[in-house]
């Protein structure tokens, strides 16, 4: 009977031990270790970081001023970096970090400016030297092809599918010469074969390029491939799955955002005479100021003021078109200019006979005012049989891809 109490009692003094055992590990404090953060080629951890933006008023020595540099002068430091860092391109709102040390009084070590998401300009503070260099962030270029179906906006659609939206700009850009944007409808369609930037592999840094497309806008389907007729040339032009381009001699309007307030007409009542005649132009209303553009490529013929036209431009494109552009604010070109498709000569206005800012645009075709969205306008130079077939076999994959993911994705 001893032997049991005196085994129950050795029993429970083990578990008492072990239990305080216990409690002591659980008790005791684990220190988490500081993550390592790297950035611009610096290790952040082993100096105090400030990051702040360009304010009103700061310059590159007005800064350093308001920084610990140590030995260093601020004129000698900015007179030795002249070459390698631009002082006067500080934008204001645009970040910047300081590297300072960890010791008292914090001597700075490094001032780094970012102009954009991608690139940015490192001052280092070394011992008795200054070195300044600029440099980019690694970039990581993913590709993607989409294809959807219109709802909304262009631009919310492609939101929709995760596409920044940037590529409504470029689409509209692409398809200038053949789709008016601003009468896309429901369920008009469209897929995109395309590339974007990220930074670092994960932060998302925009379009980088596209690479194909087509857009179907009233039961029309029009291809989009960049291509380049010459490698020299750095400008690419777009070409549908026939080798045909997509750029005509005249843009569809001399405005990037309009709506049309009156139309090419045999008989108009005119808002201002007030009286029935011929309105020989159409009116493209917009906000005062708004860049007006030349439609095709041409010599400046004339630029002045009527009482009836207001300032205005007349282009000569060649010997069977001109155009003409009227109630500017500003005139923009002179008179023997030559000019270039989509180039501003002047900005939208009131002057002359104008109840409100819009600009009047008049097309002749061989000497003879007609209505330009009733002509069927010539296109741009074809591509020659020796580029056309290089052309079909570089974009048929593209093609195929294409039309393979509009089946996928769009029921």
């Amino acid at each position: 009977m001893k032997f049991k109490i005196v085994s129950f009692t050795l029993l429970i003094l083990l578990l008492l031990a072990c239990e305080e055992k216990e409690k002591k590990v659980v008790s005791k404090e684990i220190v988490p270790e500081e993550p390592i953060v790297e950035e611009f080629g610096f290790t952040l951890n082993d100096y105090v970081v400030v990051r702040d933006t360009i304010h009103s008023g700061d310059t590159f020595g007005k800064l350093l001023e308001e920084n610990n540099i140590g030995h260093f002068k601020v004129h000698e430091v900015t007179e030795s970096i002249r070459d390698s860092f631009k002082l006067r391109d500080l934008q204001i709102g645009k970040p910047f970090t300081l590297l300072k040390s960890k010791k008292t009084p914090h001597q700075l070590y490094a001032f780094i400016y970012q102009p954009d998401n991608i690139n940015y300009s490192v001052v280092e503070f070394k011992d008795s030297t200054v070195l300044a260099y600029n440099k980019r962030k690694p970039i990581t270029i993913k590709r993607r092809t989409i294809a959807s179906k219109i709802t909304g906006s262009l631009s919310e659609t492609l939101s929709k599918n995760g596409v920044d939206a940037s590529m409504a700009f470029n689409l509209a850009k692409i398809y200038e010469y053949s789709i008016d944007f601003f009468k896309i409808q429901k369920d008009d369609q469209f897929g995109i074969t395309f590339y974007e930037r990220y930074i670092n592999d994960s932060i998302y840094a925009g379009i980088d390029r596209m690479e194909a497309s087509f857009f179907e806008h009233k039961g029309k389907k029009i291809y989009a491939f960049p291509y380049k007729l010459d490698s020299l040339v750095k400008k690419v032009d777009y070409y549908d799955e026939e080798g045909k381009g997509l750029k005509t001699m005249f843009l569809k309007a001399p405005l990037d955002y309009f709506r049309i307030s009156s139309r090419f007409s045999p008989k108009r009542f005119h808002p201002v005479q007030m009286r029935w005649k011929a309105h020989k132009g159409t009116d493209y209303a917009a906000a005062t100021g708004t860049p007006i553009k030349t439609t095709a490529s041409g010599t400046v013929e004339r630029t002045g003021y009527t009482a009836g036209n207001g300032n205005y431009v007349k282009v000569k494109h060649n010997s069977t078109y001109s155009t003409q552009y009227l109630h500017m604010s500003k005139i923009l070109v002179r008179q023997g200019q030559h000019v270039q498709q989509g180039q501003i000569i002047g900005k939208v206005g009131s002057t002359g006979l104008a109840t409100g800012p819009h600009v009047c645009y008049r097309f002749w075709k061989n000497g003879e005012q007609v209505d330009p969205l009733s002509q069927k306008l010539p296109n741009a130079e074809p591509m020659s049989e020796k580029h056309r077939q290089k052309y079909l076999i570089h974009i048929a994959p593209l093609k195929k891809e294409l039309d393979s993911i509009t089946k996928i994705q769009i029921k």
